[in-house]
């Protein structure tokens, strides 16, 4: 099966195909059958909250792995339609069976994320990516570590938590999490258990709409939670993943001692902009569809989807590359780091960047 595989990637094999791929022909005798493309198949589907689901997969045989932290672009058609999104890996690296995991929480108006909690079924094919994304644990992890989550950004974190248990990690772990009430939280029955099984992990909950009577910790997070926990913020390695709230809310304590180099962000929801800042000015052209638009501030991704164009999109944070394309020329600002880049012939993700006046892209 080796020498088959490694014959069909040939590049003369590649070039008998063309101008399909020859994934394009294995898909005619089976659809998990390919050489460059990741597939998977869903196992099962299981309900964590009344919003929240984790699909359970089995992927074909150019999955190479994942990372705990990591990432997949995931499609999935629905009417016809192929949709990508981009959802984190929940499980650990370490399980037997082959299989791994995302967890996703359904959005009122996630057309992908409602489906995967309503309407996906066992055995449904989804067309998936290699893992991605660099907010992963070191190969050499420390004695002393910190995983700050706040709603479904629970789901990277995780996964390290996970794969910490089942590497038999020795060293500290602190698990703080932030959701409304337990009846809003993923993973509860899991996470239960961890408390109770895991000597090395001391497993934080902050119910922050619904507290229970005589919980550790109250209210949003706040420096004086990391005090109550004994967690020293210049020896502690430290992941936070959530709401823009919370991972501004942590960078500035991580900023007021001089520990961001601590510090590992990842937001599952692009911070809100400011309509009214002053670089909502000049105008945006869309370079490749002859069309121009007066800046209103917005991504360049709504930008571009109000005035008729549909680029591609998977994660709408600045997480894959789904929306790369080339800026020609002018500034933008990214949303999350508050940078501004302004070389001619540079590639951006139209999701997290706005225009600083003028600017022209191609699209």
């Amino acid at each position: 099966m080796g020498l088959l595989r490694k014959a069909l990637a040939s590049k003369a094999v590649a070039s008998i195909a063309t101008p399909h791929t020859v994934d394009h022909y294995l898909d005619q005798l089976h659809p998990m059958l390919a050489i460059n493309e990741v597939r998977g198949r869903v196992v099962e589907v299981l309900h964590e909250t009344g919003s929240a689901s984790t699909v359970v997969l089995r992927p074909n045989r150019t999955w190479t792995g994942f990372k705990p932290g990591q990432h997949v672009q995931f499609g999935v058609e629905v009417e016809g339609k192929r949709r990508v999104r981009v959802f984190s890996v929940s499980s650990s690296t370490e399980r037997r069976d082959g299989l791994f995991s995302v967890s996703v929480k359904a959005h009122p108006d996630g057309y992908v994320s409602q489906f995967l909690h309503n309407g996906l079924q066992p055995k449904t094919l989804v067309f998936l990516s290699q893992a991605e994304g660099e907010f992963v644990l070191p190969d050499a992890v420390p004695d002393n570590l910190l995983l700050v989550s706040g709603g479904s950004g629970i789901t990277p974190v995780m996964s390290m938590l996970r794969t910490l248990i089942d590497t038999g990690h020795q060293g500290k772990v602190t698990f703080l999490h932030y959701a409304r009430s337990r009846e809003d939280e993923m993973f509860s029955d899991d996470l239960d258990a961890i408390a109770a099984s895991a000597p090395f992990a001391n497993v934080v909950r902050v119910y922050t709409r619904e507290p229970e009577s005589g919980a550790e910790l109250a209210g949003r997070f706040d420096v004086e939670h990391l005090k109550q926990l004994g967690i020293d913020l210049g020896s502690t390695l430290t992941y936070v993943c959530g709401p823009a709230g919370l991972i501004a809310s942590v960078k500035d304590t991580y900023s007021e001692v001089d520990a961001l180099d601590q510090l590992n962000m990842e937001f599952f929801k692009v911070p809100s902009i400011d309509l009214n800042a002053a670089d909502a000015t000049g105008t945006l052209t869309f370079d490749d569809s002859t069309l121009e638009t007066p800046n209103d501030g917005r991504t360049i991704l709504e930008q571009a989807e109000a005035a008729g164009l549909k680029p591609k999109y998977g994660c709408r944070m600045g997480v894959c590359n789904t929306c790369a394309i080339k800026k020609k020329h002018g500034a933008v600002r990214h949303v999350i780091t508050g940078e501004i880049h302004a070389s001619t012939d540079e590639v951006i993700k139209i999701c997290v960047n706005t225009p600083v006046g003028d600017a022209c892209v191609a699209l």
